[in-house]
């Protein structure tokens, strides 16, 4: 089986690159080697190399600069999506696509499942929402992962922020209304291939099967500020830590840009429901991470 793999220098891109492996060839791409910002090109690239599976990981990611710069992050998070979903239906291939927990608002007060109304707060969680939308118009075999709050210890990331800032900082104040379903990279990718290896007998017709959208995030919920809390207590180089404490504050005392949407919590019941995988607790994770 090929595979496509679409944002290689990512958090997930560089994981799906290597876990996807189990299932066949993969060419794994990103930008310069392809852009983005010209759907077109996505289309002529998916009908050259005909994959079998192709998993769009690559992202405009930037939330405070999508504020200004809209219409780049609609042609990465919207308009390439639906060029790939309509590619992939011309040379039958499943299209695994990645959207974020910021298509919805925040304030539902529980878990957001697949049939709450996404309601974005910002251009990026907008254009994210558009990309779900335009996959589902363009494809036939296309599986919409919603995640959330993506980290690991290659690339920069919020858990690499915090270990970076108790080892500069004495105090170190953290948002505590915010709250989110933390997602190690490693174990959504490693999902991931747990589900595609499920349909290698015909992975087109299976995934016209199972097509839809799905949340995949680490179970449960914490805030910004206590899962700082936990990174801490989880660090094996504890004694290189000079921080002496982790102060609690309020989203509105961060002025960005952007606003975020603060309780983006997902229940991921329907993917383990369906393909009976799942990524277990949020704290076993971030425990297997800094092993």
């Amino acid at each position: 089986m090929h595979i496509l793999v679409l944002g290689k220098g990512g958090q997930l891109g560089w994981e799906a690159r290597r876990t996807l492996a189990c299932l066949g060839e993969v060419t794994a791409l990103d930008f310069p080697e392809v852009d983005f910002t010209r759907p077109e090109s996505l289309k002529s690239l998916v009908l050259g190399l005909r994959p079998e599976i192709i998993y769009n990981a690559a992202a405009y990611t930037a939330v405070d600069k999508a504020e200004v710069e809209t219409e780049k992050a609609r042609l990465v998070n919207a308009t390439a999506p639906g060029a790939l979903a309509e590619a992939a239906r011309q040379v039958r291939a499943l299209l695994v696509h990645v959207s974020t927990d910021y298509v919805f608002d925040g304030t539902k007060g529980t878990a957001y499942t697949e049939l709450d109304v996404p309601r974005p707060v910002n251009a990026y969680g907008l254009t994210k929402l558009e990309g779900e939308t335009a996959v589902q118009e363009a494809g036939d075999a296309c599986i919409i992962l919603r995640t959330a709050w993506v980290y690991s210890r290659r690339a920069e990331s919020f858990v690499g922020k915090v270990l970076s800032w108790a080892r500069s900082q004495k105090t170190i104040k953290v948002v505590s209304d915010q709250i989110g379903s933390p997602t190690w990279a490693r174990l959504l990718a490693e999902a991931s291939a747990g589900m595609l290896g499920q349909g290698r007998r015909d992975i087109y017709e299976w995934g016209k099967t199972n097509a839809g959208l799905y949340h995949l995030a680490g179970d449960g919920a914490v805030s910004r500020y206590d899962w700082a809390r936990t990174i801490l207590a989880f660090d094996p180089q504890h004694d290189e830590q000079v921080c002496e404490e982790i102060i609690p504050a309020l989203s509105a005392e961060f002025p960005t840009p952007a606003q975020r949407p603060l309780a983006t919590a997902l229940d991921s019941s329907k993917f383990f429901n369906t393909f009976g995988l799942r990524l277990g607790d949020w704290r076993q994770g971030l425990k297997l991470t800094l092993e």
